[in-house]
């Protein structure tokens, strides 16, 4: 049952109770108590954990009244589905009537939206980049706004939507910021550290209660694709602990990429899996490269891999997580547990991939275990330079708490080399 201790007025939580929420999740209980109390909050937990009916309760129990001159929430989300999904949520709870919601999604023109925030909006839910449009023409008034949301806050990162949100956030005075996300990684704390003021990180994980056998797993957490290769190439350099080792990517081109990137040091001892060219060393028989004496590292796209018996293969190595995770815990189940096996399944992953390692870590029923990079590791830059923000408005604007990133000091960067009981575990494959 809802409790006292929520602090949510009776008649909304006799309204949710006749919706068939009967009682909170544990992201409600760990979450309402520190939004009603005005605290900044980062939410972290996995689809279909309650993130979304967390907040549109919080909303909901915070405005008692309707129809003002100027919007007091805005919540932003990844896409237009998502705002009309958050506005129907709004409406399952919002019974009386007493509040106006008005989403703003990307659509032919924007006056058919303009007009119905003329009307009056108590709540907006809407894309960043149609905010920040009708924002700029004047439709969008964020002078009241003092609840600020981001939804799905690591899907806007994904698709590049840090320019508005951080535009936007400039552009409000001052409010309460509740940013709710599957996974908090770096550009996610770069895009909402300016605004954030001392948030709570709330976590919640839901795995599988029953987990499935896997082959013993590590996850390496690298910030980009060529420091990815840099860490392929410095661990394969280790002939007698990498004797046999699949590489998956996602496509024919990226494999071919890292076939000729490992050519260089590898020579004859890389191959490709279907090469698309008679003149390519490859194998399109996972067998024959099991078999053969000279490769050890075999190279193939998820895209044409099919059902690839990896059996006796020492380490499947994922240099790219697959769209399907099926396909990536049907490559780790370990079939027959029983058996004595050495193998071993790395995992590179960067920031915008973690949503992936952790809808795998729901499939399998087990967190990966993050390993420490390398120390010897070239950690290489991002090519592209962050765009630097500039607040929309510049009227009446209260100072920014935390508006500076800082890069990372020395010692807190990723850079730290196998613990001695990692390294202990990756020799204990050399008998292959």
């Amino acid at each position: 049952m809802w409790t006292d201790k929520l602090k949510l007025n009776k008649q909304l939580v006799k309204i949710v109770t006749e919706a068939g929420y009967l009682q909170p999740k544990e992201i409600q209980l760990k979450t309402l108590p520190r939004i009603i109390g005005g605290q900044d909050v980062i939410v972290a937990g996995p689809e279909g954990c309650g993130k979304t009916t967390t907040y549109v309760l919080a909303v909901l129990n915070r405005l008692r009244q309707g129809f003002a001159d100027a919007p007091r929430v805005l919540i932003l989300t990844e896409s237009k589905e998502k705002v009309i999904a958050v506005t129907e949520q709004f409406a399952l709870f919002n019974k009386n009537k007493l509040l106006q919601v008005v989403g703003l999604y990307p659509a032919p023109g924007t006056e058919a939206q303009m007009d119905a925030l003329a009307d009056g909006a108590d709540i907006v839910v809407a894309t960043p980049d149609r905010a920040r449009a009708i924002y700029l023409k004047l439709g969008l008034n964020l002078n009241k706004v003092d609840l600020l949301i981001l939804d799905d806050a690591e899907l806007i990162v994904k698709q590049g939507m840090q320019l508005p949100v951080a535009e936007l956030a400039n552009s409000i005075s001052k409010c309460q910021h509740l940013v709710f996300t599957e996974v908090v990684h770096d550009k996610l704390l770069k895009m909402i550290d300016p605004f954030m003021k001392l948030p709570a990180l709330i976590e919640v994980e839901e795995l599988s209660e029953t987990p499935l056998n896997t082959y013993q797993q590590l996850l390496y957490h690298v910030p980009n694709f060529r420091t990815k290769l840099n860490l392929l190439n410095l661990f394969l350099q280790d002939t007698e602990l990498f004797t046999k080792t699949v590489v998956f990517v996602n496509t024919s081109f990226t494999a071919e990429k890292v076939y000729q990137n490992l050519q260089q040091s590898l020579k004859k001892e890389v191959a490709l899996f279907n090469p698309p060219f008679t003149d390519t060393e490859g194998f399109e028989d996972i067998n024959l490269f099991k078999a053969n004496e000279t490769v050890r590292v075999l190279v193939a796209a998820n895209e044409n891999s099919g059902d690839v018996d990896l059996k006796d293969i020492p380490f499947i190595l994922h240099f790219e997580l697959p769209l399907q995770q099926e396909l990536y815990v049907e490559r780790v189940l370990d079939s027959s547990p029983q058996e004595n096996k050495e193998t071993l399944a790395l995992t590179f992953a960067t920031d915008l991939e973690l949503i992936s390692v952790r809808k795998i870590e729901q499939a399998i029923g087990q967190k990966i275990p993050v390993s420490a990079l390398p120390e010897e590791l070239l950690i290489e830059k991002e090519q592209k330079k962050e765009t630097e923000v500039k607040p929309v408005k510049v009227k009446n604007q209260a100072p920014q708490a935390g508006a500076a990133f800082h890069e990372k000091k020395p010692g807190n960067a990723k850079t730290f080399n196998y613990s001695s009981g990692e390294k202990a575990k990756m020799n204990n494959k050399k008998k292959h």
